[in-house]
């Protein structure tokens, strides 16, 4: 039963990614994918909306969650999850050429997915007329992750599920006062 469903996770994911060759592949978004891709480098593209939020005093703590959320959602995704699924790469199986340097983690779930919809849906809540931008940044990344060969469909999927999540998570953090009591507890310590 087990091995009948990894079986069939293991077809849609190649199946995905064999679409994703076939129909998107070509020498334009060979260009544009490793640009896309690089946003998401270190929450980079999550990091830059973050300091311009705190920059602007009236949106600081906006920006400031968005911080925290980038912490949560790597610790979670990065720190936790990769560390106990331990999927290797697509790009590991058939020594393919890349377009971007060879990821060094584990591949469940996509990092890049999952900071980029965390941050995407706490941004969503404080500037919803923006919604539409978040998302569609964080869904690029996300599809540039397939195209660079770099995850399978299912560690994208995960990534956005576990993203999303972890906005959640952090709303849940804010509403129970627990960003409150951290920040007692750093001045306290500082």
């Amino acid at each position: 039963m087990c091995f009948n469903v990894l079986r069939k996770i293991n077809t849609f994911d190649n199946y995905g990614l064999y679409i994703v060759r076939k129909y998107l592949k070509n020498k334009y978004l060979d260009s544009v994918m490793p640009i896309v891709t690089s946003m998401g480098n270190l929450g980079l593209v999550w990091i830059v909306i973050a300091a311009i939020l705190i920059a602007n005093k009236p949106y600081r703590l906006i920006g400031y969650t968005v911080i925290l959320t980038l912490i949560v959602s790597t610790l979670i995704g990065e720190g936790i999850v990769k560390h106990i699924v331990r999927r290797i790469r697509p790009c590991d199986y058939n020594g393919s050429e890349l377009l971007i340097a060879k990821p060094l983690t584990y591949s469940f779930p996509s990092g890049h997915t999952l900071s980029s919809f965390a941050v995407a849906g706490v941004l969503s809540i404080y500037f919803s007329e923006y919604k539409l931008i978040f998302v569609g940044i964080a869904f690029l990344i996300a599809l540039s992750r397939l195209y660079l060969y770099v995850h399978y469909p299912t560690d994208v999927i995960a990534g956005v599920l576990i993203g999303i999540m972890c906005s959640k998570l952090i709303f849940i953090m804010i509403q129970s006062g627990y960003i409150d009591k951290i920040a007692i507890l750093y001045k306290s310590i500082v």
